[in-house]
């Protein structure tokens, strides 16, 4: 037989080990699940892909850059879960990542969502990071795996009310929000601040977070001559109030919390829209050092801007993976430490957090509507 003949049975051989068994660097790396939940369908799911979008690309971005936990390249896929921003759902979502072995979570969108699958989270002893509901009792209630990488309602109600008081002057105040954990959240952390600086409240009003029509509600504040009125909700019906209140002729400087500054709340309120204040959790993103680059990326990637909460799920999905990489070990029990820890310099500002889980360095922004725009006014830290 001659050496061709015998030459190739080897190499088909060799070839059916290499199908089999993958080459030596594929079979080195450690697999690492990053779990993701949000609303990805309904009313909220604009919210819930830009975030989703963020943490991808995160992922992508440390996937491309080989990191190692330990000795060997971790390969990072992103596990998603849609919750609907239904609580209930939202639990069954929660499950469903712990079951999968996910090694964190960056997740939920909703205060009233985030509050009970953290508690599943816990019990399971994996660490969730939370990019963009804001109730304080999200780390309020001790949890060891329950850590924000955004400011709390504490800090930017507590600002707005600060604000409303001794910047804006305002002698009388009336709070709306739409029953939400969000919604009543903002406005109770709200009215707290606004009491704690001398100011009054005339007037606390409510809805719910699937209302259109606000006139019993505006009619009820116009009667006690109210000169400024905080709305706690989202975009949608923040829009909807503020038309109403120019028709009922309100004359009341109208000052939402966050999520009511979107480029949808300008398109929706139209000509009502013109001096609305509202704010917004963050610092302006162009005004950060990687805030310009990191839009550039977004929009490479995606081929759109960013809504609104996408840089704070790209910092949440970092802080798991740097934690780990600093454990060497992507091991809740084993990085968790580390991710209590953490101190680096995110999109959005400084990411560590204190002994609750809460952002230490929280801030937040007030923005005007000017022109058809949201304009940056100020920004604050804390409360």
């Amino acid at each position: 037989m001659s050496l061709r003949y015998t030459l190739k049975p080897l190499a088909l051989f060799v070839g059916a080990i290499f199908a089999i068994a993958p080459p030596a660097s594929f079979a080195d790396d450690l697999p690492v699940k990053i779990g993701f939940a949000a609303p990805l369908t309904g009313a909220n799911a604009g919210y819930g892909k830009d975030l989703e979008s963020g943490v991808r690309l995160a992922i992508e971005e440390a996937n491309a850059q080989k990191i190692k936990i330990g000795d060997k390249v971790a390969q990072f896929t992103l596990v998603s879960q849609d919750d609907q921003a239904d609580p209930r759902i939202g639990v069954q979502a929660a499950q469903k990542l712990v079951d999968s072995g996910v090694a964190v979570v960056v997740g939920h969108f909703n205060s009233g969502t985030t509050i009970p699958a953290s508690q599943v989270y816990e019990q399971a002893g994996i660490p969730v990071i939370d990019p963009a509901a804001t109730n304080p009792v999200i780390t309020g209630r001790g949890f060891a795996n329950t850590f924000m990488v955004i400011s709390t309602d504490g800090q930017n109600a507590g600002n707005a009310g600060a604000y409303a008081v001794d910047v804006t002057k305002a002698k009388r105040i009336a709070i709306i929000d739409d029953r939400t954990a969000f919604g009543q959240g903002e406005a109770d952390e709200f009215e707290k601040a606004v009491k704690a600086h001398g100011g009054t409240i005339v007037a606390r009003e409510y809805t719910d977070n699937h209302a259109v029509d606000f006139s019993t509600q505006i009619t009820k504040i116009k009667g006690t001559n109210a000169d400024l009125v905080f709305f706690g909700g989202l975009d949608n019906q923040a829009a909807g109030f503020a038309r109403r209140m120019k028709q009922l002729g309100l004359n009341a400087q109208l000052v939402g919390g966050g999520g009511v500054m979107d480029p949808d709340f300008i398109k929706l309120a139209g000509e009502a829209a013109d001096g609305v204040m509202a704010w917004e959790y963050g610092r302006p993103l162009a005004q950060l050092p990687g805030g310009k680059d990191f839009s550039a990326k977004f929009k490479k990637r995606y081929g759109e801007d960013i809504l609104s909460y996408a840089p704070f799920g790209y910092d949440g999905a970092w802080a798991a993976i740097k934690a780990m990489q600093q454990a060497r070990s992507s091991a809740p029990t084993a990085y968790r430490p580390a991710l209590k820890a953490i101190d680096f310099e995110g999109v959005t500002g400084k990411i560590s957090f204190d002994s609750t889980g809460a952002l230490k360095s929280g801030a937040s922004t007030l923005y005007q509507v000017k022109n058809g725009a949201w304009v940056p006014i100020v920004t604050k830290s804390g409360t």
